[in-house]
């Protein structure tokens, strides 16, 4: 018998939570029935910092289904990411999947990825999937496609288009995992970063089966501002760049300024011109300080060595 361990990342999502363990526990059942080997669900819902009655809809299959049913609450919001972390240090399953409970992911997937994971011909470490198509505000696709093409270019982890968080991972993938200890953390780059053998899966999306979505599309672009600059030195750059070529044409300016003075004599005229150019400096001191100043706010985070969540319950 082997362990599929299921981290479910739950924030306000009472109406889906139990909706997606009947989902689920439906594959299940197809699963053994088309394998030889007996595959054991080992569902861990994190509540992260619920403000509805999530928490109360875990508590009740946990009570119902001990053996395979279990749950952690953070004692407030601490975000996706730390979600994500939190299921994985206490996922102890022969396989780790990361789904999400609103069942836009389709679990019938696991059933292929299964497959693949325990073809030995294949040699995969981890199935992803990609969502080929999906109804969503166009502004968000626009801003999903522009953020990947961006950060592609940026950094060195080459990060596949639409990829979702949903996948199956090796134990021995979840271990590379689990090694990385940053505070700062997104996880598409993460997987990517730890590189081994994937496949991707495309489906077709689907909308939630219940409730709303949590995330804005501010949210959303702040997200990709901190992956941005977690997996890239791109913005440093830029900025050093900037500086340069704002520092030659200053020097330019300032002989044009001195020769003009010499030969033509000096003049008042030239007042909102200066003030233009000085205001411009101080745009790009300002615009160079605030992307060091951001970095600078990641290591301050990282030297705290802070906790990534904290548990206020834990079955």
């Amino acid at each position: 018998m082997k362990t599929i361990s299921l981290i479910v990342p739950c924030y306000n999502e009472e109406p889906t939570v139990e909706l997606f363990y009947d989902t689920t526990e439906k594959v299940f059942d197809k699963l053994n029935a088309s394998h030889e080997e007996h595959y054991q669900p080992d569902y861990l819902f994190i509540n992260d910092g619920s403000a509805d009655k999530t928490l109360d809809v875990m508590r009740k299959l946990n009570s119902e289904h001990p053996d395979e049913v279990h749950y952690i609450s953070f004692s407030r919001n601490f975000g996706k990411e730390s979600a994500f972390a939190a299921g994985l240090s206490n996922a102890h399953g022969d396989y780790v999947a990361v789904m999400d409970v609103d069942l836009q992911d389709p679990p019938e997937l696991l059933l292929q990825m299964v497959d693949i994971l325990e073809d030995p011909k294949q040699d995969y470490d981890v199935v992803g999937c990609v969502q080929t198509s999906r109804k969503q505000n166009p502004i968000r696709a626009f801003l999903s496609a522009s953020f990947y093409k961006i950060i592609n270019k940026m950094s060195k982890v080459q990060m596949k288009q639409n990829v979702r968080d949903y996948r199956l991972m090796s134990r021995k993938y979840v271990d590379a995992i689990l090694k990385l200890p940053e505070y700062n953390r997104f996880s598409k780059g993460l997987f990517s970063w730890v590189g081994f053998n994937t496949k991707y899966l495309e489906y077709e999306g689907r909308p939630r089966a219940a409730g709303e979505t949590s995330w804005s599309i501010f949210q959303l672009f702040e997200y990709s501002m901190e992956a941005i600059v977690d997996f890239s030195d791109v913005p440093l750059k830029l900025a050093t760049f900037v500086g340069i070529v704002t520092f030659f044409l200053s020097v330019i300016g300032l002989f044009f300024v001195v020769i003009r003075a010499m030969f033509f004599g000096g003049s008042v005229n030239g007042w909102a011109s200066m003030v233009s150019i000085i205001l411009l400096l101080s745009g790009v001191q300002l615009f160079s300080l605030g992307i060091l100043g951001t970095y600078i706010g990641k290591i301050y985070l990282e030297t705290k060595h802070r906790p990534k969540f904290v548990i206020a319950e834990k079955r």
